[in-house]
């Protein structure tokens, strides 16, 4: 194994004990890692692999970790990356279901899970804040606010929604070219 491999599986195996909340709470985590501090990818790049992770069925965290690994070090980079991000969370089950029954109900460990509770709201506010001020124009900002009406008020299926959003999305951004300043000439929006 090479030595940016060795360092993506100990990045993203620190990132899976020391990450609470699941995918979207890693995503500014994950971005610091790979972006900030080991300068393995641009910004929009990273933030192009985020919305790859989240595109596919799966675990966003599992996702972005195989996405980023694949990117930098191939399939190898990407199962290393992923398996890594994997145990943590795999250990922590294993011990608290080994011994949930004999500790649930003490009041330490019920304020603990309220604590990070609130962490995990707000690491998952952030993540959305930074990915609205990346791409910030008046049609994902409409989107974003009416994703997160129907989700939260009307209820609709995540599913359903992200399905109905990414056909507005192409249908959306092929209007954008068309009528934009660049007239685009391939891809999904290409009129031959």
């Amino acid at each position: 194994m090479t030595n940016r491999k060795i360092e993506l599986f100990l990045r993203f195996l620190k990132l899976g004990f020391f990450t609470i909340g699941g995918g979207y709470a890693m995503v500014p985590l994950i971005e610091r890692e790979v972006v900030d501090d080991s300068h393995w990818m641009e910004r929009n790049e990273y933030y192009d692999a985020i919305l790859l992770a989240q595109s596919v069925p799966g675990a966003v965290a599992v996702n972005a970790a195989l996405v980023v690994g694949i990117r930098l070090e191939g399939v190898v980079g990407g199962a290393v990356s992923a398996l890594a991000v994997i145990l943590p969370s795999f250990a922590t089950i294993l011990a608290i279901a080994v011994s949930f029954p004999s500790f649930h109900s003490v009041p330490v460990v019920e304020a603990v899970f309220r604590g990070i509770g609130a962490v995990v709201v707000a690491l998952i506010v952030a993540a959305g804040v930074r990915l609205a001020r990346e791409r910030p124009t008046v049609f994902t900002s409409v989107l974003a606010a009416s994703g997160f009406a129907a989700l939260s008020f009307l209820r609709v299926s995540p599913f359903l929604l992200v399905l109905v959003f990414v056909v507005i999305g192409v249908f959306g951004t092929c209007i954008q070219k068309r009528h934009g300043p660049r007239h685009h000439t391939g891809g999904p929006c290409a009129s031959e």
